[in-house]
C-alpha cells in the first residue's frame, strides 16, 4: 500500500504540480511531507498526517517549517499528559 501511495505522490509531483505552480506555504512541500510521513509512519498514519498538513495549507496560514514528527513521538498522548498536568 505504501508503494502505491508513494507512486501516486510521484505522479502528482511530476504531472500535476508543475501545472499548478509552487504554492505551498510550508517547507517541505505538502507532497514531500506526505511522502516522508508515509515512509516513516506507514500508510494509515502517514496519510492521516498528510491530510492534516494539507488542511493547514491555506491562504490564511502563516506557513513555515513543518517537519514530519519522528516515528517514536506520540503527540496526542503527550498533549493529553500536558493537559492533565495543567489541571493540577
Amino acid at each position: 500500500m505504501e508503494t502505491v501511495l508513494i507512486a501516486l505522490l510521484r505522479f502528482y509531483k511530476v504531472a500535476v504540480s508543475p501545472m499548478l505552480g509552487n504554492r505551498c506555504r510550508f517547507y517541505p512541500s505538502c507532497s514531500d511531507y506526505a511522502r516522508e510521513a508515509i515512509q516513516y509512519h506507514g500508510a494509515a498514519r502517514g496519510t492521516y498526517l498528510a491530510v492534516r498538513r494539507v488542511c493547514r495549507c491555506h491562504p490564511f496560514s502563516a506557513g513555515g517549517v513543518d517537519l514530519v514528527p519522528p516515528p517514536n513521538s506520540d503527540t496526542r498522548a503527550r498533549g493529553e499528559a500536558d493537559a492533565r498536568s495543567h489541571r493540577l
